[in-house]
């Protein structure tokens, strides 16, 4: 579904070519407006926090503090904001940690820019994009896990099939409709699930599901 308002998306990304050719892709495609740039964690943390955006896409080899140390200070800044990893690393600590601070996906450098306006939407929407190469590394950091005989979890069975559905790809929309909701009642139930599960994202909530054995 295509948003009638123009999604804003902040870039933090320190190679200027680059962070100047995302700031022409999104500022030149119908639909979505690049609030600012920054070639730094620090320079968009001295932004003052009005005008939040919708997602930030984040490198991770920044100068200073990196866009993995970053993660924990834009998610506390901007709670509502989709924060999208792109990066030039396809590597299984940087992907886990980035995931596990609460990123809502991981993509190369080397998407093609109509697919990286896609994947933008897909986060804001609340899906979990990622590039194939990344995606085939979670799978496989997935199945190294070692699940408890037993999982001390006291979701009901109602938020199980709602993880469920996301842990399948379902972005909070689609869980809905699967589900007979409105997205505001998902979005009640998520936040039951954040805090019984003691995680801030989705993806961690996904992450620890399949950790614990609740999800298989």
């Amino acid at each position: 579904m295509v948003s009638t308002e123009a999604l804003t998306a902040l870039v933090i990304e320190d190679q200027r070519e680059i962070r100047e050719g995302l700031q022409v892709l999104i500022n030149g495609t119908p639909g979505y407006r690049c609030a600012a740039a920054f070639g730094s964690m620090e320079e968009a943390l001295a932004r003052p926090a009005g005008d939040a955006p919708q997602a930030i896409l984040l490198d991770i080899g920044l100068p200073g503090l990196s866009g993995l140390e970053g993660i924990p200070l834009l998610r506390a800044r901007y709670p509502n904001a989709a924060i999208l990893i792109l990066t030039i690393y396809e590597d299984d600590e940087r992907i886990f940690r980035a995931l596990c601070a609460g990123a809502a996906g991981y993509l190369l450098k080397k998407t093609p820019p109509a697919r990286l306006l896609e994947n933008l939407r897909e986060a804001v929407d609340g899906g979990a994009p990622m590039s194939l190469e990344v995606a085939r590394k979670v799978i496989a950091l997935f199945r190294q896990f070692q699940p408890p005989e037993r999982a001390d979890c006291d979701l009901s069975p109602h938020e199980m099939r709602l993880l469920k559905l996301l842990s399948e790809g379902h972005n909070y929309k689609t869980a809905a409709s699967k589900l007979s909701l409105s997205v505001n009642t998902v979005s009640f139930h998520m936040r039951h699930i954040y805090e019984k599960l003691h995680v801030h994202s989705k993806s961690e909530a996904v992450a620890k599901a399949f950790r614990s054995g609740m999800l298989r």
